[in-house]
């Protein structure tokens, strides 16, 4: 299947490992370019080595997206080395080791609200006009299901909640202007450093087993190549009329018929 994105540019937040790498090489598959930002050199520069291997132009930026600041560099530096960016995948975020409210202190909601919501609401507010002006672009916000029904923490929970509910507004917005927003929600997927891989390393065989059993249909953690090509297939021409949905990608983890 033609794709029909080759030679477009995209910006992968988080992009140097797990599910922001494998979407970063999924489009490079279909020559799509890219930039990756991510706040560790030593991943930036191995992740640039894979992505370089399907000969497309690859840029990577060691920044913190916490920092306002550096969300306007980004946004600088791709039209300056890239052109405009067509695909932006707002990848970036986490629970930053949050639990309930009542433990999370009002510090901890806005660090998760911000790296999670608030750093996608900018660079979509930065990039879209270009898209609109081109009368093409692809939204793709990696949220959670986590977004969708319990689970996990109380500022990541409302976090992805809210990227789920902005996603699905911009989307109908811009219905008219050729740019599409939506949605990804991934079950437990485990990968190099991310907390799935650490909850394993952490927790007894026992304690693995039970979760497993519990929570995962398919009998595995999931992997992350499966949110790359998602994210490929939602950047794709065949993709044009999906608007504001949150695909999950769970292996059949979540409970929510919605």
């Amino acid at each position: 299947m033609d794709l029909g994105i080759k030679n477009k540019n995209a910006l992968i937040t988080g992009g140097s490992r797990g599910l922001g790498l494998s979407s970063a090489i999924s489009l490079a598959k279909e020559g799509v370019n890219i930039i990756i930002c991510a706040r560790s050199k030593d991943d930036l520069n191995k992740a640039k080595k894979l992505i370089e291997f399907f000969d497309v132009k690859t840029l990577c930026f060691e920044t913190d997206l916490s920092n306002e600041k550096s969300i306007e560099n980004i946004y600088k530096i791709s039209n300056d080395n890239l052109g405009n960016i067509d695909i932006l995948v707002n990848n970036v975020g986490g629970s930053l080791g949050t639990k309930s409210l009542a433990i999370s202190s009002i510090k901890d909601f806005q660090k998760v609200m911000d790296i999670n919501t608030w750093v996608a609401v900018n660079l979509t507010k930065l990039f879209l006009p270009d898209m609109i002006s081109k009368k093409w672009g692809r939204i793709i916000n990696i949220a959670s299901i986590y977004g969708r029904e319990f689970g996990g923490s109380a500022p990541y929970m409302a976090a992805k909640s809210a990227l789920i509910a902005i996603t699905k507004h911009t989307a109908i917005d811009l219905a008219k202007t050729g740019v599409t927003a939506n949605c990804i929600a991934p079950g437990s997927i485990i990968h190099n450093k991310g907390s799935w891989e650490k909850f394993v390393e952490n927790s007894s065989e026992e304690t693995v087993n039970d979760f497993i059993k519990s929570n995962l249909p398919m009998g595995k953690f999931g992997y992350p190549e499966a949110v790359g090509d998602t994210v490929a297939f939602l950047a794709s021409k065949n993709a044009s009329m999906i608007l504001g949905t949150c695909l999950n990608v769970d292996g059949g983890q979540s409970n929510s018929l919605i």
